[in-house]
């Protein structure tokens, strides 16, 4: 009895050092994904989009008050309507979310220098940033991302993707998307996630049937589908390798 108890004492402590080891692991992967600076360096091609349109990148508590006060128009603009009522409170909670230290940014801009009647990206910005920067490229739009840990997975999560009117349905939603899995993959991530209200129904098909993003093992309606039908939102996600895909994804077929 005494041989089999040390035994058992002795595999809790194998497997508490594997489980330490793996979430220092895991902090480190997420502690250097943080600390680059400007991901799109790693992604040339991803620079420009179209003629006159480009990204740049930028992060949370080092935004300039315009492109704060942008991002809070443009996110009422796109979401007060799928909140509905929620939307007060939600929008007090993306203020704060939006300048946190964690928050990373790719800014869509167009230059206003070449643009054209023929360009639609060229119109209607200024309904929500008048600002400009001195250099007379506007602001179309945003995504806002972190690194963060999900059930033991090192995860992108995609807080925001934003658009104006005017430079949607034009492939920019699909290549910024293509573009954060770009940088998931570099950086050592599981999976890229998301969260998209279930009013918000485009997102939901644009995301679910056109970039094959599946609703994630933590989100509440796979969770408890009496809890989920309560809430407003479902969790996407998708998943780079076996271990994230067991976690985050793979009991869908046991669901049904």
């Amino acid at each position: 009895m005494e041989t089999k108890r040390f035994s058992t004492s002795k595999e809790k402590r194998i497997r508490r050092k594997e489980v330490l080891e793996k979430k220092k692991a895991i902090d480190e992967i997420i502690k250097k994904a943080s600390s680059v600076k400007d991901h799109l360096l790693s992604f040339p091609p991803f620079c420009h989009y179209e003629r006159n349109v480009y990204l740049e990148s930028g992060i949370g508590d080092q935004l300039p008050s315009p492109i704060k006060k942008y991002i809070q128009n443009l996110l009422k603009a796109n979401m007060e309507g799928p909140y509905g009522s929620e939307w007060q409170m939600e929008e007090k909670v993306k203020r704060r979310e939006m300048v946190s230290p964690e928050a990373r940014y790719i800014f869509v801009r167009q230059s206003t220098n070449a643009a054209s009647d023929e360009n639609p990206l060229a119109k209607n910005e200024e309904r929500l940033y008048t600002g400009q920067t001195g250099d007379q490229n506007h602001l179309v739009g945003f995504v806002h991302y972190r690194f963060i840990v999900e059930e033991d997975i090192p995860v992108v999560y995609v807080y925001e993707l934003q658009l104006e009117a005017c430079a949607q349905r034009k492939g920019l939603g699909k290549f910024l998307m293509q573009l954060i899995e770009l940088i998931a993959h570099k950086n050592r991530m599981g999976a890229v996630m998301l969260t998209v209200q279930k009013a918000n129904v485009l997102a939901m098909n644009f995301y679910t049937t056109k970039l094959r993003y599946t609703i994630s093992t933590i989100s509440p309606s796979r969770v408890d589908p009496l809890i989920g039908a309560e809430k407003s939102y479902e969790i996407l996600c998708k998943t780079f390798d076996s271990e994230a895909k067991a976690k985050l994804e793979e009991k869908q077929q046991d669901d049904g």
